[in-house]
């Protein structure tokens, strides 16, 4: 193969040190995204660790030191993407991992570069170490998770998988077949093929990494877009566009779609009295309280002011009520403070369904405010269905 080891090291190391500047620079620009830092600084101790081993050419006692030092460098690099890994996942980082493995590439290779020269030794044991750290990236990685990202993260993930068959491979090899004559500029086709490859896969890896920093940045504005800011509901435009989407298909299978309008009692009158910051956390109170009572499948969405909307797939008018009825309980109960006062606040709640009204959105949420309606004028703090108002 008409691959030079030494050719390939120094152009991989100037690709992963332009790696460090690119995510050094995206880590300024990701908000609160965690990972990227550790991903950067991975890619700087990469370079400079193949950069030191270019050094290697002798086995005296300075050119062993510049291999002990790279290999260290790049095993803290491994470890810093593996930690990297767990940060993106908003995850505790374990810096033990790091430690550990910088420890251990520490030992290994000063016994076998230093102390009792072994190349092949070394070379086997460096391989078998990136080898599991490798993997523990993959297991990391190759995870069930909600599409876009699971793309990336799988992706990334079987990049590791195939770096971890390389470097077990590569180790095999070399105690096998190469125990006495390798060495790393050895003329044999496994050093050049290896290292390619390997360089390679770490592209890859890199590529993936900034993948999942592209999807998630794209589900982070998704959710801005598609949230309301103070309490986290969805907002109305996506509630609409969702509402959309339920028609269709419970056109397509024959559901029942229903909605719930909730309006907060005597909301104006809470702002002029205490101030709009307690208003706003009365809002955040009903938020949490009906994100813990509704179901996965239910759709919360603030529809404008004090007033919020529940889009209900496959539940009829009845079961809308019974679901209301356990909101309007919770909520009553619920104690907020306003500076030295303690105050209890009520909604009002209409629901329908669609079995007489059809599966129009507009008209579903015009039914649900005539309930809604009844309600406050039947003295507020209640349920009121469609259907019981004729």
């Amino acid at each position: 193969m008409d691959l030079d080891t030494r050719t390939i090291m120094v152009m991989f190391s100037m690709l992963t040190f332009m790696f460090f500047g690119l995510l050094e620079l995206a880590g300024l620009h990701v908000g609160s995204i965690r990972g990227v830092r550790q991903w950067a600084v991975a890619n700087l101790c990469i370079s400079l660790g193949l950069s030191l081993a270019y050094f290697y050419t002798s086995p005296t006692p300075g050119h062993n030191w510049a291999i002990v030092l790279g290999a260290m460098l790049i095993a803290a690099g491994i470890g810093l993407q593996f930690t990297g890994i767990q940060a993106f996942k908003e995850e505790r980082s374990d810096w033990r991992i790091v430690l550990l493995v910088v420890c251990v590439a520490l030992f290994q290779n000063l016994w076998f570069g230093v102390l009792h020269p072994d190349i092949s030794a070394r070379a086997i044991a460096n391989s078998f170490l990136f080898c599991v750290i490798y993997a523990a990236c993959a297991r990391a990685l190759l995870i069930n998770i909600e599409p876009p990202l699971r793309t990336a993260y799988w992706f990334t993930g079987v990049s590791f998988v195939v770096l971890v068959v390389v470097m077990l491979v590569r180790g095999v090899v070399i105690w096998r077949s190469l125990p006495e004559s390798y060495g790393i500029y050895v003329n044999t086709p496994l050093n050049p093929l290896s290292f390619f490859i390997a360089c390679m896969i770490q592209l890859c890896v890199t590529f993936g990494f900034l993948l999942m920093l592209n999807y998630r940045l794209i589900t982070d504005l998704q959710n801005i877009a598609s949230r309301d800011a103070l309490t986290g509901a969805l907002n109305r435009r996506c509630l609409e566009e969702e509402a959309t989407r339920l028609k269709a298909r419970c056109t397509r299978t024959g559901e029942i779609l229903a909605v719930m309008m909730i309006d907060i009692d005597h909301f104006k009158s809470i702002n002029d009295r205490y101030g709009h910051p307690v208003g706003d956390n009365v809002l955040r109170c009903l938020a949490d309280i009906a994100h813990t009572s509704v179901r996965t499948d239910d759709y919360f969405a603030r529809y404008g002011g004090e007033e919020f909307c529940i889009l209900l797939p496959s539940t009829t008018e009845r079961e809308a009520w019974e679901l209301a009825e356990r909101l309007r309980q919770t909520y009553a109960q619920s104690t907020l403070n306003a500076g030295e006062e303690s105050i209890n606040i009520t909604v009002s709640i209409g629901v329908a369904d669609s079995t007489s009204i059809g599966l129009e959105f507009t008209s579903l949420v015009a039914a649900a405010d005539q309930a809604l309606y009844r309600a406050k004028q039947e003295g507020r703090n209640r349920v009121v269905s469609y259907t019981s108002m004729s």
